[in-house]
């Protein structure tokens, strides 16, 4: 069994009956409260959305920290990170920011932060294929809108979008961001709502993809 919560802006759960992960756990950038890494996997997309400092033993109880591409097996959890390029930063720069592709229990999840929406062949590959995309839509100059979003998602053709870093009431964004409407309406596929996303097994997937709305918890 694997569940997946929504905490808002980047910052996701996602936990089996025996671990869990928490990325981008600092949630107080978007004006909430940080979400609790205790005895947790800490997976950052970018370093400024943790609550530890640098890779390794968390300072906040987090059993360890990921904030960089590699391999990791930890508890339940293969984890892939892959260098991306920011949303704004130009392809000179360096690659600061972490997407990654966790398998556990059989599902294949990819998770996006703050990037650029024109991934390599080779980036593409390192995904691979998976069933659950976890993907921040909200545009507005500050991440992937809900078209690069979308194309996005196309390209990768999993059975399952979570979106994450839209506008939503109580949540206060350096950049205003735009309704998840905006995204569902251009992917043009069903949605679900869900207080928490459970997924006994990767054979419990829908037959086509589909839109799953985690609201905030």
């Amino acid at each position: 069994m694997v569940e997946i919560e929504y905490k808002g802006g980047n910052s996701v759960v996602i936990s089996t009956k025996k671990a869990s992960i928490v990325a981008d756990p600092k949630a107080s950038l978007v004006g909430l409260k940080d979400v609790s890494v205790k005895g947790s996997v800490e997976l950052l997309t970018e370093a400024r959305f943790g609550m530890s400092s640098g890779a390794g033993v968390g300072v906040d109880g987090a059993t360890l920290v990921i904030e960089g591409p590699g391999e990791y097996g930890v508890a339940d959890f293969d984890i892939k990170g892959i260098a991306a390029q920011r949303h704004l930063d130009a392809e000179t720069e360096p690659k600061i920011g972490t997407m990654y592709r966790i398998e556990v229990d059989g599902v294949r999840i990819a998770l996006f932060g703050n990037i650029y929406e024109k991934l390599t062949d080779d980036q593409l590959e390192e995904i691979g294929v998976v069933d659950v995309v976890i993907i921040p839509v909200g545009g507005s100059g500050y991440t992937l809108d809900p078209t690069a979003a979308a194309t996005l998602v196309r390209s990768i053709d999993p059975k399952v979008v979570i979106p994450v870093h839209y506008a939503e009431a109580g949540l206060k964004y350096e950049v205003p961001q735009l309704e998840l409407d905006e995204f569902t309406k251009n992917l043009g596929v069903d949605v679900e709502e869900t207080s928490k996303y459970k997924l006994k097994t990767a054979g419990a997937l829908p037959a086509s993809l589909t839109v799953v709305k985690v609201t905030r918890s």
